[in-house]
């Protein structure tokens, strides 16, 4: 995602006055000589900086101490410089490294970025040895890091001495759930299905707050089996066809079934790792995706918003077949024929049986798609992929910020405000955006007066709006007519163990 240009400099060092976290004391290229150093300029919202953070990851694991990877975020979106939202990223997007939070954007223009993800690779004399912009960063940049450690060590001059880090993930309570980010309420059964993101699995409870169902060991993985074998990575979106549940299993980038009549999961699209060339039509079980995010059944078909591809994809259920519905592929806020129209990060999806309305996150905006025969893509409410804030109003002129979950009810749209932490609606009567819960201000309060932290996915079910309270690690719920919202208490814990 590209911001302004620019041309490359000579890297500076970093300011003395600006925060970190994930580590014990600021840090400075002076400091680090000796080490090959790789700093990445990302965004917690985008996409594709979230496919960087696991290489980084495995480089650190792979190659420190000679070696260390620093995240330099700066922030897309203006909620996204809290330092308290940055730790909740790194806490929820699992990174080990150091994090410098450029809330200012001061590192970034003093480098002469223009675009994340960018990545920045020094060697242990200081100098720059390469600039690459985009993910594949591993698979790009990991020979000249085993080369710079090789001749460094040889030379004597490598420093070998780790970097004190302090885990942010260590001060987190725990809790039943942790960052669950996907929620589906079943009316008929008076089911939900929770997605527990970081827990790697999906939970089945009673309107009550009654665990039925465990799916999946817990642990980060990619295996089919029964529910206690099963093993998903950061499961998202949901969708419900009898006792079948899809899931959008992000981190695998893939699609899950999960029969609760034979207590089974099943893949049945994606390979278990991420499509960095565009994604061909054809057979799903052999097809990399792009992290899939949300999902809805329309007609015997899955439709996938396909966030990493910008694109919304659809798989049909009984051939297995899989091919992209609407996007180019490239990011933008472009209307008119679904093959030709830019989407941007599409996220949450619902629909009227008509059309598909979904979330670009990227451009924070509401958009729909007509369902076969139709063939226009348009917009309801977002101006560019850079025009975001928080006014409610008529639809062609509010504001969102970063929008993900999405449900249709009764002809209107609820809308999950998440960086806003508001859920909205958009009225389909006169076409306007409404706050219905929240003040804006980050909380866990019930009652009128409710506060919410990154609210990421809702269901309406039993008069009720059930709400993926994702940095709250909760769901909250709250009548659909108005009233005070509060919080749901899953037991028996011991199921959650």
């Amino acid at each position: 995602m590209r911001r302004r240009r620019s041309q490359p400099v000579d890297v500076p060092e970093f300011p003395e006055d600006v925060e970190w976290l994930n580590v014990d004391r600021p840090l400075s290229l002076r400091g680090l000589r000796g080490k090959v150093v790789l700093v990445n300029f990302w965004t917690s919202c985008c996409i594709n900086c979230m496919h960087v953070i696991p290489e980084l990851n495995a480089l650190m694991c792979d190659y420190a101490p000679e070696f260390v990877a620093i995240g330099v975020h700066a922030a897309k979106c203006s909620a996204e410089r809290d330092r308290e939202r940055l730790r909740a990223a790194i806490q929820r997007h699992e990174i080990t490294y150091p994090v410098l939070n450029d809330r200012d954007m001061r590192v970034w223009d003093a480098w002469q970025i223009n675009a994340w993800p960018t990545s920045i690779l020094i060697g242990p004399d200081g100098r720059l040895i390469a600039r690459r912009t985009g993910e594949s960063v591993g698979a790009t940049l990991e020979e000249s890091i085993r080369a710079e450690i090789q001749s460094v060590t040889r030379s004597g001059r490598a420093d070998r001495t780790a970097i004190s880090c302090r885990d942010e993930r260590a001060s987190m309570r725990d809790r039943p759930l942790s960052f669950p980010a996907g929620i589906l309420a079943d009316d008929r059964a008076e089911r939900l299905f929770i997605s527990d993101t970081n827990n790697n699995r999906v939970v089945a409870a009673d309107f009550d707050g009654e665990v039925i169902e465990v799916v999946g060991t817990g642990r980060g993985g990619f295996e089919d089996g029964a529910f206690d074998e099963a093993r998903l990575h950061h499961p998202l979106g949901l969708a419900l066809d009898g006792h079948v549940l899809y899931v959008a299993d992000r981190h695998n980038h893939a699609i899950r079934a999960v029969d609760f009549e034979q207590q089974t999961v099943r893949t049945i699209a994606g390979v278990g790792h991420v499509a960095f060339a565009p994604i061909e039509p054809g057979n799903a079980m052999k097809r990399a995706l792009n992290s899939p995010w949300d999902l809805e059944i329309v007609h015997h078909r899955l439709y996938v918003t396909m966030a990493g591809a910008h694109q919304i994809w659809r798989l049909d259920l009984r051939s297995g077949e899989i091919e992209p519905y609407a996007g180019a592929g490239s990011p933008g806020l472009v209307d008119g024929s679904r093959g030709h129209a830019m989407l941007a990060q599409p996220s949450g999806l619902a629909s009227d049986g008509v059309r598909l309305f979904f979330t670009d996150a990227g451009s924070s905006s509401i958009r729909w798609v007509y369902l076969p025969p139709g063939s226009q893509l348009g917009t309801r409410v977002g101006q560019g992929l850079f025009e975001y804030g928080d006014r409610d109003g008529p639809a062609r002129r509010a504001l969102l910020q970063f929008p993900l979950g999405l449900e249709h009810h009764a002809g209107d749209l609820y809308v999950a405000d998440t960086y806003n932490n508001k859920i909205k609606r958009l009225t389909s009567r006169i076409s306007e955006i409404e706050t219905m819960l929240g003040t804006g201000t980050a909380g866990c309060e019930d009652g009128h007066a409710a506060t919410f932290n990154e609210p990421r996915d809702l269901s309406c079910a039993g008069g009720r709006l059930w709400i993926a309270d994702t940095n709250n690690h909760a769901i909250r719920v709250a009548p659909i007519e108005g009233g005070p919202v509060s919080t749901l208490h899953l037991h028996p814990l011991g199921r959650l163990d």
